[in-house]
């Protein structure tokens, strides 16, 4: 007996579950824009229960996201928390500075373990060998 084709009831299954989806991401869109606040991709797709690649696929719904945050207010971060340019200014000279003591001292191990590795050399090269065709210990 050949097996069973079950094709046309997957095939049925994903266009419900591809329907269903839909008609969620059309009710967070819908929702959304009764609302004053600025829509994102990622919001809208976990409210409305999908994946964001499945949403940037649906260019229609991708349109009018982008409508819907053209129209809303850009989102303001707390004025007080606000990172002046002279603090962004310090922390950035301070990575830098910090970068340059890592590179340096980077450089000064690296030259120790050159050493090292030198004088391991010519320590096996003058050490008697304790067996026959070996360079001594290892």
């Amino acid at each position: 007996m050949p097996p069973a084709d079950n094709t046309r009831f997957l095939v049925e299954a994903s266009k419900a579950r591809s329907k269903l989806a839909r008609e969620r991401a059309e009710e967070a869109i819908k929702a959304a824009s009764r609302r004053s606040e600025r829509p994102t991709v990622a919001g809208l797709a976990s409210t409305a229960g999908v994946s964001r690649s499945w949403l940037y696929t649906q260019t229609d719904l991708i349109k009018a996201i982008n409508q819907l945050q053209q129209r809303a207010p850009a989102p303001h971060g707390n004025p007080r928390h606000a990172a002046t340019e002279a603090s962004l200014q310090r922390r950035l000279e301070t990575a830098l500075e910090r970068n340059r003591q890592l590179r340096d001292q980077v450089a000064q191990l690296t030259r120790k373990l050159e050493t090292a590795h030198g004088e391991l050399r010519r320590l096996r090269t003058l050490a008697p060998s304790s067996e026959p065709g070996t360079n001594g210990p290892r």
